[in-house]
């Protein structure tokens, strides 16, 4: 990891070639390089708080990278402070985590500059971070590892001496679902629909074993669902639009439509509003195939899913949605890739682009969400 070799005082240019104004000053290519590392360090540091054994509370058994950068690049004190409270609330999340039976023994972070843009003594920078984690005592049918790519966009302030300070950090992905995010993600409007069925919503807490998924009472191929999830949940299939982009919608309902629609579930044409449809291509879509309430209105309605009492009982190929606050408007749908011998659900999903994320670190991190579990 690069951001781990980092020593304080980097020297940033100040010429005038370039710069915005007098004397001001410039986003070279030295510049990105040091906005780069400083990015690497804070998302590395983010990722750290939740391995085992790196540490809880005040005393870590590891120094903080992002601390390591003073002088001419460095936090602001008030980015400090909510870098400090946001590796508090991830030490906190691996606490809950250790109480559901899941612990990290190991982590890698990179980021990768996208692109900077200055005007005046203002740098803003957008970075991509790919992050995994490795799964302490992976057991017999259990993924190995879990990862995401997020995006960010940083702002950077430089002072009279042109010595930059990290202002701020945003995500700029639609889904604030990474494993190192503490972000609550923005609700989309509640839908409207023409007396839609409603979904139970499914208890948290991890029951006694459930009787085995049938996989061949449907005809559906679950290992094919699982099979598409994996291999497009970073790089999007072509054969579909991209709702990723900010105020695009999200893509998760979207990828989690192709899945199914990769294990064997046909298009019902028809109007793209009638929640009774369910298509989706190039160039159409229907609002069930790209909508999170929509979709779980078409899977009810159409019997090709029914509800399920216990988030632990999803198995391969069943599909699992979340309502932040509790609103009644649902806003994120994942799939089910693997599960555990010992019953843990791992899902994969779009927005922010995640693979194999167990059901247990997804309730560690919004303990308050309403889950709807889906058995396909």
């Amino acid at each position: 990891m690069a951001a781990a070799s980092l020593t304080a005082g980097v020297v940033l240019p100040s010429g005038t070639a370039g710069a915005a104004v007098a004397d001001g000053p410039t986003v070279d290519q030295a510049t990105r390089a040091t906005f780069q590392r400083l990015a690497d360090a804070v998302f590395a540091d983010r990722t750290q708080s939740l391995v085992d054994g790196a540490g809880s509370g005040p005393q870590q058994s590891h120094p903080r990278r992002a601390s390591g950068f003073t002088g001419t690049v460095r936090l602001s004190a008030a980015q400090a402070r909510e870098e400090g409270a946001t590796l508090d609330a991830l030490r906190a999340r691996k606490s809950r985590l250790a109480q559901l039976g899941e612990k990290y023994s190991g982590a890698h972070t990179e980021v990768a500059l996208d692109g900077a843009a200055l005007t005046g003594r203002r740098a803003t920078v957008d970075v991509t971070e790919t992050t995994s984690l490795t799964y302490e005592k992976a057991e017999a049918g259990r993924p190995a590892t879990t990862g995401f790519q997020a995006h960010h966009r940083l702002t950077f302030q430089a002072d009279r001496n042109n010595a930059w300070q990290l202002t701020d950090v945003r995500d700029t992905d639609d889904g604030y679902l990474a494993v190192n995010q503490v972000a609550r993600p923005a609700v989309a409007a509640p839908a409207t629909s023409d007396d839609p069925p409603s979904a139970t919503r499914s208890a948290t807490t991890r029951p006694a074993p459930a009787n085995p998924k049938n996989f061949s009472a449907t005809g559906y191929d679950y290992a094919a669902m699982a099979a598409y999830a994996t291999k497009y949940w970073s790089r999007y299939n072509p054969d579909y639009p991209d709702f990723s982009d900010a105020g695009a919608g999200g893509d998760c309902t979207n990828f989690v439509s192709q899945a199914l629609k990769a294990g064997g579930w046909q298009h019902v044409p028809g109007y793209t509003t009638d929640f009774h449809k369910w298509f989706g291509n190039a160039e159409i879509q229907s609002d069930s195939f790209v909508g999170v309430n929509e979709f779980s209105w078409f899977a009810l309605s159409s019997k090709r899913a029914t509800s399920l009492a216990n988030v632990y009982q999803m198995d391969v190929g069943d599909v699992l949605q979340l309502d932040f606050d509790r609103d009644g408007s649902k806003d994120h749908s994942m799939i089910v890739t693997s599960r555990s011998r010992q019953g843990v659900p791992y899902l994969t999903y779009h927005s922010t682009d995640t693979y194999n994320r167990s059901v247990a670190s997804l309730i560690a991190s919004y303990p308050s969400a309403a889950y709807y579990a889906y058995r396909t």
